[in-house]
């Protein structure tokens, strides 16, 4: 798919081969009733299904347990230190590339952005499954479409904010239930020096609502590596979001995750609060629980990778334990962490708190990004104590 570039420009008319339909004003939203003429349009277009039979779209083959998946050979497991800081941008790469050595029918496609979105790890190792996109965001979401309607597994990668562009294809593309992986990196606050105009802030919103999508997003380079896994065997559109900033691992090589699930990485018998986080903010929050636990406050820690389908089971106990649930994210709030899990507690009572991007950001560092938009340790912590002190 690379070396020379050209373009395709096609010819196209309403109706084509329906001789009463062809180039034809008058019928631009309208369904053919008049019986002769349905039979007359079947036979043009040579279809002789009968109008009574019931149609079948082919798809995945179901699961025992109902739920549909993609066959897919295992990856080789992560291998990182536990002192390493890996960026799961980073880890993405390095997924996508273990992807293409065991399918190859995986292709993937990027918005002239590779090398800070580290498709270029596949792109090395399987030119001629990759495709660049250059700064044609919609071009590139069409493109995977119809790459998955050839049965190839697509993954489409750019910044996070570069996919607002392609929301129409988006929409369409969950619609149609194609097949598509979307990358997002780059989101949030964090990434620093860039600027509003780069940060993503509205990603999470923007996915959650197309319909029948999956939204991972991890927080450290295994979960990363396993996001992209089970992007690969989730079918319909799966988004993962990756942050820019280099971060500590998290978990072991052998961890397991899933669609839906969420980790308990801190909790005990007798905690005050629920701390619900993911990406970034969820090594702010396991600072704060260090902070908080020195002075003798109990905190539970969530990592909500999974945020669309969210763990409902998990985040309801935590919420009926603790009493308190307190949401931190890199987002706007309106669509992202807080409102996932307030949607799946609607009917649980708890005391619900929110930390999130609640105005217009500005350049600067991370860190100091992070702590003059309310999502930092200190940030949690304050918070916490309110809570706590609130009764």
């Amino acid at each position: 798919m690379t070396g020379k570039s050209g373009m395709i420009v096609a010819k196209t008319i309403k109706g084509k081969g329906v001789a009463f339909m062809e180039d034809a004003d008058g019928w631009h939203g309208k369904p053919v009733t008049d019986s002769d003429q349905i039979q007359q349009a079947l036979k043009e277009i040579g279809d002789d299904l009968s109008l009574e039979e019931e149609l079948v779209l082919a798809g995945p083959e179901k699961t025992d347990s109902g739920q549909t998946s993609i066959s897919i050979a295992p990856l080789p497991p992560p291998s990182y230190g536990a002192q390493e800081k890996v960026a799961t941008r980073q880890a993405f790469g390095t997924a996508l590339q273990k992807l293409g050595e065991v399918n190859d029918q995986i292709v993937a496609l990027d918005g002239d952005v590779k090398n800070s979105t580290y498709s270029e790890a596949f792109a090395k190792k399987f030119p001629a499954r990759f495709l660049e996109c250059y700064i044609a965001e919609q071009n590139m979401v069409g493109a995977a479409a119809g790459m998955a309607a050839l049965g190839k597994i697509p993954f489409a990668s750019t910044f996070a904010c570069f996919l607002s562009r392609a929301y129409d294809f988006i929409r369409m593309a969950g619609i149609s239930q194609v097949n598509i992986k979307l990358c997002g990196s780059h989101a949030g606050v964090s990434i620093g020096e860039d600027g509003p105009s780069q940060m993503g802030l509205e990603d999470l919103a923007m996915m959650r609502a197309v319909a029948g999508s999956t939204v991972l997003y991890p927080s450290d380079a295994v979960s990363a590596e396993r996001a992209v896994e089970l992007a690969a065997k989730t079918p319909g559109i799966v988004y993962i979001r990756t942050t820019r900033p280099k971060t500590p691992i998290l978990y072991s090589a052998e961890e397991s995750f899933e669609v839906g699930g969420c980790k308990v990485l801190r909790s005990s018998d007798n905690d005050q609060v629920t701390l619900v986080a993911a990406g970034i903010t969820l090594h702010e929050a396991l600072s704060a629980y260090d902070i908080l636990s020195q002075e003798n406050i109990r905190a539970r820690v969530i990592d909500l990778y999974s945020v669309k389908p969210v763990d409902k089971a998990t985040l309801t106990r935590a919420a009926k334990e603790t009493g308190n649930l307190l949401i931190v994210e890199d987002h706007y709030p309106e669509g992202g962490l807080g409102e996932a899990v307030l949607s799946a507690l609607r009917d649980t009572p708890c005391n619900f708190h929110h930390l999130a991007i609640n105005e217009l950001p500005r350049s600067g560092e991370s860190k100091q990004l992070m702590k003059a938009f309310g999502i930092s340790a200190s940030n949690i912590v304050d918070r916490v104590k309110q809570i706590v002190s609130a009764g």
